[in-house]
């Protein structure tokens, strides 16, 4: 009986030391999962409507009283952002860029536009900063990457 116990435990603590590379496995995963739905909004969502000069995006930069050439900056570093967001290696760096474009976009709406949509831009930096400080590890070997 006292060895049938043992293989028991010893399964136990295999299990046991298996169960973090489980949790990093899931945990990259959900990252992933998350980092895709992001890009899809940021191509789809916000950058597509500024890029291809949709009515409410002009309308909203018309506001703004900077010109439509501001429009399109706007766009193309959300679009690149949302593309960087799923290249591995650029990912953290994408997030912490997206999160300084929505600062910019919180500050506009506070100062510029009426504010009605000031809110948005901060409950988008959560999700961001969540793939930011998982995918911070990108951060450490992007000098090693670009010094080659």
């Amino acid at each position: 009986m006292n060895e049938s116990a043992e293989p028991a435990t010893g399964s136990r603590e295999a299990a046991d030391a298996q169960a973090p590379s489980r949790r990093g496995r899931g945990r990259h995963i959900a990252l992933w999962v998350l980092q895709a739905l992001l890009a899809l909004f940021f191509v789809l969502g916000s950058a597509f409507p500024k890029l291809t000069g949709a009515s409410a995006a002009v309308e909203s930069f018309e506001q703004i009283g900077l010109g439509m050439w501001f429009m399109y900056v706007v766009g193309l570093l959300e679009l690149a952002g949302g593309l960087a967001l799923i290249t591995p290696w650029l990912s953290g760096l994408s997030a912490i860029c997206l999160i300084a474009l929505l600062i910019g976009a919180f500050t506009t709406q506070m100062t510029v536009v009426d504010g009605e949509n000031a809110v948005f831009p901060l409950i988008m930096m959560v999700p961001i900063a969540v793939v930011a400080w998982g995918r911070r590890d990108t951060l450490a070997g992007l000098p090693r990457l670009l010094g080659r």
